[in-house]
Protein backbone atom coordinates (compact mmCIF):
# COMPACT_ATOMS: atom_id res chain seq x y z
CA UNK A 1 0.00 0.00 0.00
CA UNK A 2 1.44 3.64 -0.62
CA UNK A 3 2.19 5.37 2.39
CA UNK A 4 -0.42 8.21 1.75
CA UNK A 5 -3.01 5.52 0.90
CA UNK A 6 -2.13 4.47 4.69
CA UNK A 7 -1.89 7.84 6.20
CA UNK A 8 -5.19 8.76 4.86
CA UNK A 9 -7.26 5.28 5.14
CA UNK A 10 -9.28 5.83 7.56
CA UNK A 11 -10.26 9.34 6.79
CA UNK A 12 -12.33 9.57 3.54
CA UNK A 13 -12.15 13.47 2.83
CA UNK A 14 -9.06 13.93 3.44
CA UNK A 15 -7.98 11.08 1.31
CA UNK A 16 -10.61 12.45 -1.75
CA UNK A 17 -8.66 15.62 -1.53
CA UNK A 18 -5.31 14.05 -1.27
CA UNK A 19 -5.75 12.74 -4.46
CA UNK A 20 -7.19 15.77 -6.21
CA UNK A 21 -4.22 17.34 -5.13
CA UNK A 22 -1.85 14.55 -6.63
CA UNK A 23 -4.36 14.83 -10.09
CA UNK A 24 -3.23 18.44 -10.13
CA UNK A 25 0.19 18.32 -9.72
CA UNK A 26 0.87 15.67 -12.03
CA UNK A 27 -1.06 17.63 -14.58
CA UNK A 28 1.11 20.76 -13.66
CA UNK A 29 4.18 18.59 -13.60
CA UNK A 30 3.62 16.89 -17.37
CA UNK A 31 3.03 20.85 -18.83
CA UNK A 32 5.95 23.13 -17.04
CA UNK A 33 8.81 19.97 -16.22
CA UNK A 34 7.75 17.48 -18.87
CA UNK A 35 7.24 14.84 -16.70
CA UNK A 36 5.15 11.44 -18.00
CA UNK A 37 2.36 12.00 -15.81
CA UNK A 38 2.86 9.27 -13.29
CA UNK A 39 6.33 10.23 -12.17
CA UNK A 40 6.82 14.25 -10.85
CA UNK A 41 9.82 16.12 -10.67
CA UNK A 42 12.06 16.48 -7.27
CA UNK A 43 10.07 19.83 -6.57
CA UNK A 44 6.71 18.33 -7.43
CA UNK A 45 7.26 15.69 -5.91
CA UNK A 46 8.60 18.01 -2.66
CA UNK A 47 4.84 19.96 -2.72
CA UNK A 48 3.07 16.63 -2.56
CA UNK A 49 4.94 15.18 0.37
CA UNK A 50 4.74 18.73 1.98
CA UNK A 51 0.76 18.85 0.84
CA UNK A 52 -0.25 15.11 2.43
CA UNK A 53 2.15 16.40 5.74
CA UNK A 54 -0.12 18.81 6.07
CA UNK A 55 -3.69 17.49 5.29
CA UNK A 56 -2.63 14.94 7.96
CA UNK A 57 -2.29 17.39 10.65
CA UNK A 58 -5.77 19.23 9.51
CA UNK A 59 -6.97 20.64 12.85
CA UNK A 60 -10.66 19.64 10.82
CA UNK A 61 -9.89 16.68 9.64
CA UNK A 62 -12.64 15.10 7.92
CA UNK A 63 -14.63 18.43 8.44
CA UNK A 64 -12.10 20.43 6.28
CA UNK A 65 -13.21 23.02 3.98
CA UNK A 66 -11.50 23.56 0.80
CA UNK A 67 -8.25 25.26 1.41
CA UNK A 68 -8.95 28.78 0.13
CA UNK A 69 -12.15 28.72 2.12
CA UNK A 70 -9.78 28.19 5.16
CA UNK A 71 -9.61 30.13 8.17
CA UNK A 72 -6.53 28.33 9.07
CA UNK A 73 -3.76 29.00 6.22
CA UNK A 74 -1.15 26.10 7.22
CA UNK A 75 1.23 26.24 4.08
CA UNK A 76 4.71 28.23 4.21
CA UNK A 77 4.65 31.42 1.99
CA UNK A 78 6.36 29.30 -0.58
CA UNK A 79 4.37 26.24 -0.91
CA UNK A 80 1.22 28.43 -0.57
CA UNK A 81 2.67 30.56 -3.72
CA UNK A 82 3.81 26.58 -5.60
CA UNK A 83 -0.47 25.50 -4.65
CA UNK A 84 -1.52 28.70 -6.07
CA UNK A 85 0.68 28.22 -9.21
CA UNK A 86 -0.64 24.33 -9.48
CA UNK A 87 -4.29 25.71 -9.28
CA UNK A 88 -4.16 28.57 -11.03
CA UNK A 89 -2.50 26.76 -14.41
CA UNK A 90 -4.53 23.34 -13.59
CA UNK A 91 -7.91 23.93 -11.95
CA UNK A 92 -9.55 25.21 -15.12
CA UNK A 93 -9.18 21.95 -17.16
CA UNK A 94 -9.85 19.51 -14.21
CA UNK A 95 -13.22 19.70 -15.28
CA UNK A 96 -12.48 17.86 -18.95
CA UNK A 97 -9.07 15.70 -17.24
CA UNK A 98 -10.57 14.61 -14.07
CA UNK A 99 -14.74 15.74 -13.99
CA UNK A 100 -15.88 13.75 -10.81
CA UNK A 101 -13.11 14.91 -8.88
CA UNK A 102 -13.44 18.65 -10.17
CA UNK A 103 -17.23 18.18 -9.41
CA UNK A 104 -16.51 17.05 -5.85
CA UNK A 105 -14.01 19.64 -5.13
CA UNK A 106 -16.48 22.41 -6.14
CA UNK A 107 -19.28 20.60 -3.82
CA UNK A 108 -16.30 20.49 -0.86
CA UNK A 109 -16.52 24.41 -1.66
CA UNK A 110 -19.57 24.64 -0.93
CA UNK A 111 -19.39 23.43 2.33
CA UNK A 112 -19.57 25.38 5.65
CA UNK A 113 -16.27 26.71 7.25
CA UNK A 114 -15.70 25.94 10.64
CA UNK A 115 -14.69 28.23 13.17
CA UNK A 116 -11.45 28.23 14.13
CA UNK A 117 -11.04 27.10 17.81
CA UNK A 118 -14.89 25.97 18.09
CA UNK A 119 -14.52 22.47 19.24
CA UNK A 120 -17.72 20.39 21.16
CA UNK A 121 -17.11 19.80 25.09
CA UNK A 122 -15.84 16.80 26.24
CA UNK A 123 -18.62 14.26 27.53
CA UNK A 124 -19.00 13.86 31.26
CA UNK A 125 -19.26 11.01 32.98
CA UNK A 126 -22.06 10.19 34.77
CA UNK A 127 -19.80 10.25 38.41
CA UNK A 128 -18.26 13.56 37.14
CA UNK A 129 -21.57 15.76 36.80
CA UNK A 130 -23.22 14.55 39.78
CA UNK A 131 -20.38 15.44 42.37
CA UNK A 132 -19.92 18.60 40.30
CA UNK A 133 -23.86 18.97 41.07
CA UNK A 134 -23.24 17.91 44.57
CA UNK A 135 -20.35 20.66 44.83
CA UNK A 136 -22.44 23.26 44.01
CA UNK A 137 -25.44 22.49 46.79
Amino acid sequence: MEPEKALFQQRPRLRREFETLRAMTRLYCRARHGGDGKALCPECARFLEYAARRLDRCPFQENKPACAKCPIHCYSGEMWEQARKIMREVGPRMPWRHPIRALRHFLDELRPVPKVGARPAPRRSKTESSESANASS
